[in-house]
Formats: structure tokens, C-alpha cells, sequence
């Protein structure tokens, strides 16, 4: 039924992840471009780069895709924002678009930057609109890559994509601006999206992913605690809403049940056996689906 592009490059390898933890593993052939997911819901899986995919979902070649945000505003694609994907190659998938000068530049603020200035980036159209809202005329060269390379021998400034700013300090750059935020996103055709069918598998496919994303960094803790402790423990557990209470059969005991986030545990699991807790078991989650 649907056709899903999937994104090639640095999000390749997390998406490939992202999939297999939904029970919808990308499965590649000889034809590594065209990989299959057994999931009745799909019909076709291409890889593509990320910046060509928003276009090729608002011109109905695929009724679904993953880019990120900065390609969706790059390419001007008319396409539905289904949700918010927060994964990268890295770290929580947020990303941003920044301006950055050489490290002993004297300019601190893109306001700053002189007219008839080099800008080197791979997203010409985002980075002029914001140097023609800020009344500066620059020259824009489109970079193939490396951008930050460039600077200073070929260019005066780059517009580029960082996480961390960790390339940008290691070739020697500042950042002096943010032009935008971006994410990962999960998008839509118009025409896939309005037919109800096909939006049913949408949201069913987008279930299970968000399902893992909420899933990951979190795990279930279940405890054994005496009704006269029971106070001092609830107080101790973070809970995502309230935890789970339930009377053990013909005992005085009440199991406590909850999700809580894997980097307290270590701290948190000492603190719940003091208090009373007994038998604590830590369990994976693979989905969390609210």
C-alpha cells in the first residue's frame, strides 16, 4: 500500500535501527537501493538522499518519507509534517543551522558581516532568504560537501549543520548565529495523507516508531514492598504518570511497578532497597505507546 523513502547517508544506519526495533526490519537485496519491509502495510522502500526526498512525497512518487527538517525547508516541498522523529546520527536528532566565521574573525554577530561577503553552504535557498531578511548582499556558493573546509582560503563565512560544533572547532570556526533548529521528520504526501486508507497506515507505521523513540533510554522497574514501607518507596520512584500498584496473593506484600529513565537506576535502585524494596527486577522496553 504505501511507499516509504528512506534516508541514505547519515541518518541511514539510525533509521535502518529505528525500523528494526519496530518489528519493520529494512531488509536489503542485491538491489541495495531497493530493500523490502514484510509489513502488509508497505509496499515499496527506496533509499535516497535526504535532500531529494521532501520533493519526490509532494510530487506523489512515495506517500511517506523520513528527511530532516532543514531539507523539507531547503527544497520549499509542500508535504505533511506527520511527526517529530528526535534521532540523528548521534545524540537526540537535534540539529542546527548555523552561521560560523574563522576563529580570529572580529565579527561576532552575522549582522556584523561585511556585503559582497563568501558564504559557502549546501542550503543556498535557506541562507539567502535569511542574509536578504538581515538586508546583507552575500555571494553563495554551493558546497558539495566540506564545507567547513573552505574557510578562510576560498570563503568568508559557511551556513552549515552541526550537533555538537565539534567539526566546526576542530577546522578552527565560530559560530556566530543559528538560522534554524532542525529535526527528523516523518512526512507525508497530501494525497496519501487525505485518502483514509492510506493516512490509517501512516499513523499505524508512525505509532510503532514513536513507540521505540519514547522507548529509548527507559526501563521498567518492578519491586516487592511491605504495605507499612509503602510510602517512603513511592516517594523515592519518579514515575511517568503514577505507578502501578497490586496486592500479592495471600501476602502482606504489594508489588510496585513503573518506567523510569536508565540513567537514574543506578543511583535510584540503592535509595528504593533502603526504603524497603525487595526482589527489584530492571526490564528493557522495546515500545512505549501512549
Amino acid at each position: 500500500m504505501l511507499k516509504i523513502a528512506i534516508p541514505k547517508g547519515s541518518l541511514e544506519e539510525q533509521t535502518a535501527l529505528l525500523f528494526a526495533q519496530a518489528d519493520l526490519e529494512i531488509k536489503k537485496g542485491a538491489r541495495q537501493y531497493n530493500p523490502v519491509i514484510n509489513d502488509p502495510r508497505i509496499a515499496k522502500v527506496k533509499i535516497l538522499r535526504p535532500q531529494e526526498i521532501p520533493v519526490y512525497v509532494e510530487e506523489g512518487y512515495f506517500d511517506v518519507g523520513i528527511s530532516g527538517l532543514d531539507c523539507v525547508t531547503e527544497s520549499g516541498a509542500d508535504v505533511v509534517e506527520v511527526a517529530d522523529m528526535p534521532y540523528a546520527k548521534t545524540g537526540t536528532g537535534k540539529l542546527k543551522m548555523v552561521v560560523a566565521v574563522p576563529e580570529g574573525s572580529k565579527i561576532n554577530d552575522p549582522k556584523e558581516i561585511p556585503t559582497g561577503s563568501r558564504v559557502s553552504t549546501e542550503f543556498p535557498e535557506t541562507t539567502k532568504k535569511y542574509f536578504d531578511d538581515l538586508g546583507i548582499d552575500v555571494k553563495i556558493f554551493f558546497s558539495y560537501g566540506a564545507t567547513e573546509a573552505k574557510v578562510p582560503e576560498l570563503m568568508d563565512v559557511i551556513v552549515d549543520l552541526t550537533e555538537t560544533g565539534q567539526t566546526l572547532r576542530r577546522n578552527q570556526l565560530k559560530i556566530i548565529g543559528v538560522i534554524m533548529e532542525s529535526t527528523t521528520k516523518l512526512i507525508a504526501n497530501k494525497k496519501a495523507w487525505a485518502d483514509s486508507r492510506k493516512r490509517r497506515a501512516i499513523t499505524e507505521i508512525k505509532t510503532l516508531l514513536l513507540g521505540v523513540l519514547e522507548a529509548r533510554g527507559k526501563v521498567l522497574l518492578s519491586m516487592n514492598v511491605q504495605a507499612t514501607s509503602l510510602d517512603d518507596v513511592i516517594a523515592a520512584l519518579p514515575a511517568m504518570k503514577k505507578p502501578t500498584i497490586s496486592k500479592l496473593y495471600n501476602s502482606e506484600y504489594l508489588e510496585i511497578s513503573t518506567v523510569v529513565e536508565k540513567n537514574q537506576v543506578n543511583l535510584l535502585l540503592p535509595e528504593l532497597k533502603a526504603k524497603g524494596a525487595e526482589d527489584i527486577l530492571e526490564l528493557a522496553i522495546s515500545k512505549i505507546v501512549r
